[in-house]
């Protein structure tokens, strides 16, 4: 298997990084998100979603979409000169392969700017917290309430350069 990895381009693409999204949610967040939600959520929903994705890397394993990360400047109120992963995917028959940390290489490479990178992760998605944990991820203490059917939540984590 040969993965390639390159900026998200086409409309093709965009539809395959929907799909990855769209798996990815079935996948991870049963149990951590209500099931209501997530079945609310269909793959036009995130094809549309996917139109305005701008600053993305994606991962190929032939013409196929196995994994996306959306990155760009952080969106909290009390940062400054930081970055933010937004979103990271790899279906779960590509995960423990690496592919999660090249593509959050490449994202980490066009943040070098940035003094730290942040991202937001649902509690109890330990499967996450331990990628990010292992690349150098670190809570700083701050969290938020989301509601995806009910109220979750997420906990941010921060990588210091």
């Amino acid at each position: 298997m040969g993965i390639l990895y390159k900026p998200l381009e086409t409309a093709g693409e965009r539809d395959g990084v929907a799909q990855v999204h769209y798996s990815s949610w079935r996948e991870t967040y049963p149990g951590l998100i209500d099931s209501e939600y997530i079945n609310g959520i269909t793959l036009e929903k995130r094809i549309e979603g996917a139109k305005n994705i701008e600053n993305a890397f994606i991962a190929l394993d032939g013409d196929r979409v196995v994994g996306f990360i959306c990155y760009g400047s952080c969106k909290d109120e009390d940062e400054t000169n930081s970055g933010e992963i937004y979103s990271v995917y790899v279906l779960r028959e590509y995960q423990k392969m690496g592919i999660g940390k090249a593509l959050t290489d490449l994202a980490m490479r066009e943040m070098r700017q940035y003094g730290a990178v942040n991202l937001w992760v649902l509690q109890g998605n330990e499967r996450a917290i331990g990628f990010y944990e292992n690349y150098g991820f670190a809570f700083d203490g701050k969290e938020k309430e989301e509601i995806l059917g009910k109220p979750c939540t997420e906990l941010r984590m921060k990588f210091i350069k």
